[in-house]
């Protein structure tokens, strides 16, 4: 008769002890070459608020950390979303500008969305496809240190000011 033993006791199996060693030292050494994927969690999504005035800023004005990495974060109470994206700050309005929707982060394609038609846009707010017919609207933004500054009045539609649309950015 074969004697039954609790393997909550026994010693890891070598082969598994050895698997679980090489898996480690590979990761660590991809780690320090630097070639993980460490911006997969850059990607997604994050709730902000807007920070304390300044003393110079205007009544429509609303302050922002900026961004230490590719990303989107959205100010719901402001209606603000603040995405960084290769090298570039932006701020846009939460609203899809075919039916002022709220628009969605799909993190996974790296894109917003807008769930009522499906019109999506690329991370720098230029339409891909759908019921749109112009890209995101953009908030007027500058730079004040390690602060984005945001006017939130200040919308900028790419049909009816390209020029001004395409240069509502600030380098990250």
């Amino acid at each position: 008769m074969t004697e039954h033993h609790d393997c909550t006791s026994c010693p890891l199996d070598p082969d598994r002890r050895q698997f679980l060693r090489t898996v480690t030292t590979a990761l660590a050494s991809l780690g320090l070459l630097g070639l993980l994927p460490h911006d997969a969690d850059a990607a997604a999504v994050r709730a902000i608020s807007a920070l304390a005035p300044s003393a110079r800023d205007r009544r429509d004005e609303k302050r922002y950390p900026m961004p230490t990495a590719d990303g989107v974060s959205i100010d719901k109470d402001n209606s603000v979303i603040v995405a960084r994206a290769n090298g570039k700050v932006y701020a846009f309005s939460l609203a899809c500008p075919h039916q002022n929707t709220a628009l969605r982060w799909n993190a996974d394609d790296r894109q917003f969305q807008c769930p009522k038609h499906k019109s999506r846009y690329r991370d720098d707010g230029t339409f891909i496809e759908g019921r749109a017919t112009r890209d995101m609207d953009r908030l007027a933004v500058r730079r004040d240190g390690a602060t984005l500054v945001v006017d939130i009045d200040g919308l900028i539609q790419q049909d009816e000011h390209p020029v001004e649309w395409g240069a509502a950015f600030v380098t990250a």
